[in-house]
């Protein structure tokens, strides 16, 4: 019989919400991961972020975050997907930091539908978009999370001058693209995702 392990993800908005509750709970679940998205409420940043995983505590095994590097208040200029998530775990009580698992998406979580630009392009109703999405994926690399976090370049912005909708087009094509798709192309993502399927090894200490 398989433990059964609870985790709260804090997340940024509703599009993550819908991605957790729609994709990453049928992803985790037969694994013996329950996950539940809890809904930060206005801008995010490190004290925000503490007050929810504190509370969230008590009601979970493990908590983690789904949160953007892009548009997180109160970055230092050098600030780093590392040093913003270690700032996150420091942030909490003592007490409950072996529960926590701080994740913060590069640049957002737009990036992630860049691991198939045909399948983006289709979801929006732009398949003339495909050539430009195959352009913007091979500049950054082909791996969508090194994808520009400027105002101008960001992966959301860049989607909406194609009539990109977060809460609609978001999650529909990252179902369509596929979790493990996903994380093939995007190895922050990947990381993330391995580290919650770890839960459930049987020495896994909670």
């Amino acid at each position: 019989m398989v433990d059964i392990i609870r985790v709260g993800i804090l997340v940024e908005g509703t599009t993550e919400e819908i991605f957790v509750k729609k994709l990453l709970y049928d992803y985790l679940q037969p694994k013996g991961i329950y996950v539940t998205p809890i809904k930060l409420n206005g801008c995010v940043n490190i004290d925000k972020i503490a007050k929810y995983l504190n509370r969230m505590a008590n009601k979970f095994d493990k908590v983690t975050t789904l949160v953007d590097f892009y548009g997180f208040r109160g970055k230092t200029q050098y600030e780093t997907k590392a040093s913003l998530e270690q700032r996150i775990l420091k942030s909490v009580s003592e007490k409950i930091r072996h529960k926590v698992i701080p994740y913060v998406q590069m640049y957002e979580f737009e990036a992630l539908l860049f691991s198939n630009p045909d399948i983006l392009a289709d979801g929006l109703g732009h398949p003339e978009f495909k050539g430009p999405a195959k352009k913007i994926l091979e500049s950054a690399d082909n791996n969508p999370e090194k994808i520009n976090n400027s105002k101008e370049t960001a992966p959301s912005k860049r989607l909406e001058k194609v009539g990109y909708r977060k809460t609609t087009h978001g999650p529909d094509i990252a179902g369509t693209i596929g979790i493990d798709n996903m994380r093939a192309k995007c190895p922050g993502f990947n990381r993330w995702i391995t580290e919650l399927e770890a839960l459930s090894q049987p020495n896994h200490k909670p």
